[in-house]
């Protein structure tokens, strides 16, 4: 039976070079302190010998593990995963996260953690304890708790706030969810909606009350009211029911609705299907988040696509920064947002010019 080949290891490369475990982890972390004839000769060993670094050998310089630690909510990560309705936030993160990771050498953990748990704190020092890593993402609605804001300030961390725009503790990085509803709610104006519905997401979630700010900021900057035309969901499909249900049977039914998540506006579709009203005739539409589900329905849905691969991998390039001690933004860092048209928006039939 052949022998199974032993791998290659940094001790391999040092003594292959001639010089000290350390001075070949200076080499691979590409730390400034190596003399470029020294750098040449470690490389050319590493070359030789078909070395991968690994963590481990790239923590021998005692300054960093090269991991970022990206942390969801438990509850509802599990939820949308069993439910496979086709959300992909997780997809999303992942995708920006490991690839920004990747060019600069580092490694992206995810882990889930109960924003209502006791024991968040217990929680999070354990991964932190088993994990080292050199900075953590936080995503809604763990980014807006102050038990966990404090609490990683006091590990002295560095961590981005995705979706947080709050002043304190870490480095707030936001999708522009109140801009990206302004955007939406003109985009109807713009084609002759006065009556323009809003569905809001869960209120354990700020972004959720940021989303409403943008609709109602645009429509009085439009001089139009928004008495009747505002009704409150939780992200859930079957609270989008009911809040549509509010909206179409009222006295004032609205000519277009945004709902402030694809899994309500599929149930605003529904209901509307139900009341026998034809989107995008009868009624526009306009979700948020742009997850696969939108492509497919009939009609495909007009959508804010919400950047969570771009801004995970600002959160990246942001800890990295700090690690290697460069100071913290001092504006809130936002990653635009943008509108992908598709067929469930018309303009409004007696709108001028229509």
């Amino acid at each position: 039976m052949a022998r199974r080949r032993q791998a290659v290891t940094i001790k391999h490369v040092a003594a292959d070079a001639g010089v000290s475990l350390q001075t070949v982890s200076r080499v691979i972390n590409n730390e400034p302190n190596v003399r470029p004839e020294m750098k040449e000769r470690v490389q050319a060993s590493i070359d030789k010998l078909g070395y991968v670094p690994s963590i481990a050998a790239q923590r021998m310089s005692g300054s960093r593990s090269y991991l970022i630690l990206a942390i969801n909510d438990r509850d509802r990560t599990i939820e949308d995963w069993r439910a496979r309705q086709g959300t992909d936030w997780v997809d999303q993160m992942l995708l920006g996260g490991m690839l920004k990771c990747a060019e600069h050498g580092y490694r992206m953990i995810f882990e889930l953690v109960d924003t209502h748990s006791d024991h968040v704190e217990r929680e999070l020092l354990g991964a932190i304890a088993a994990l080292q890593p050199d900075g953590i993402i936080l995503t809604p609605p763990h980014s807006d708790s102050p038990q966990i804001v404090n609490f990683l300030a006091e590990q002295k961390i560095p961590f981005v706030r995705i979706g947080s725009i709050r002043n304190g503790a870490g480095i707030p990085v936001s999708m522009d969810d109140e801009g990206s509803a302004h955007q939406a709610t003109r985009y109807l104006l713009e084609r002759g909606h006065r009556k323009i519905g809003f569905i809001s997401g869960s209120s354990e979630y700020a972004l959720s009350g940021w989303r409403v700010d943008g609709w109602r900021r645009a429509m009085q900057e439009a001089g139009l009211p928004c008495d009747g035309l505002l009704a409150e969901g939780d992200f859930s499909y079957a609270s989008g029911v009911e809040a549509a249900g509010k909206l179409l049977s009222g006295p004032e039914r609205p000519t277009a609705i945004i709902a402030s998540n694809d899994q309500m506006a599929l149930a605003t579709l529904e209901v509307a299907r139900l009341m026998g009203l034809s989107v995008p005739q009868d009624l526009s539409l306009i979700s948020f988040d742009n997850t696969p589900l939108v492509h497919f329905t009939q009609p495909p849905l007009t959508a804010v696509d919400q950047p969570i691969a771009a801004t995970t991998s600002k959160a990246v390039e942001l800890l990295i920064a700090a690690q290697k001690g460069d100071a913290a933004p001092k504006e809130l860092t936002v990653v635009q947002a943008s509108i992908f048209v598709r067929e469930s928006v018309a303009p409004l039939a007696d709108a001028p010019g229509a």
